[in-house]
């Protein structure tokens, strides 16, 4: 969502404004403001003042990430986010992570992500994962060397559960995500 993405059309959310990608109950709230927070910021790397705002509201995008020179390309106002974003906040909808491992019939806990196989222009991605499996609420076993595989748009629109259980000491507070069709494959 950036505004040099969107003017150098290298974005799989090109022209996103305004449009439902996420789930009806997913937002991403901007908060500059909040006291030490570890991205705060009273202005931007222009000196433009920041303000809260939300980048995506119940599953729409609301707008871009664009600073004074991105903005005037793109024949929009600047958003206050020369340098990037400012303490973005994704509100959850269950509990925590262990909340929404329970609820899982099958499926996969991935705890770590290896290399770099996101396409930021197409949103087709494939990383290595690791993690644990889960069957009926509980985990089962360890599992390495599996890849998960699909497109961003996909990803997001099956996202059924997000955790209020993030880290406060994060520029980016999202906790535990549940996502349904994730395809998987591997040994």
């Amino acid at each position: 969502l950036s505004g040099r993405a969107q003017y150098r059309k290298t974005s799989f959310l090109l022209g996103a404004a305004g449009k439902q990608i996420f789930p009806d109950f997913f937002s991403i709230k901007e908060r500059p403001h909040i006291l030490k927070g570890m991205a705060s910021r009273v202005f931007d790397a222009e000196g433009v003042a920041t303000q809260d705002r939300n980048i995506v509201l119940n599953g729409i995008i609301e707008g871009y990430l664009l600073s004074a020179y991105s903005a005037r390309r793109l024949n929009m106002s600047t958003t206050a986010n020369a340098g990037g974003y400012h303490n973005l906040i994704i509100p959850g909808n269950a509990d925590n992570q262990k909340a929404i491992i329970s609820s899982m019939q099958r499926g996969l806990l991935v705890q770590e992500l290896i290399g770099q196989g996101v396409n930021n222009v197409t949103g087709d991605y494939s990383r290595g994962a690791a993690g644990y499996w889960i069957e009926n609420g509980v985990i089962v076993h360890p599992v390495h060397e599996v890849t998960i595989s699909g497109n961003l748009i996909d990803l997001y629109k099956n996202i059924l559960m997000i955790g209020h259980d993030y880290d406060e000491r994060s520029g980016i507070r999202c906790g535990a995500l549940l996502i349904d069709k994730l395809r998987i494959s591997g040994n």
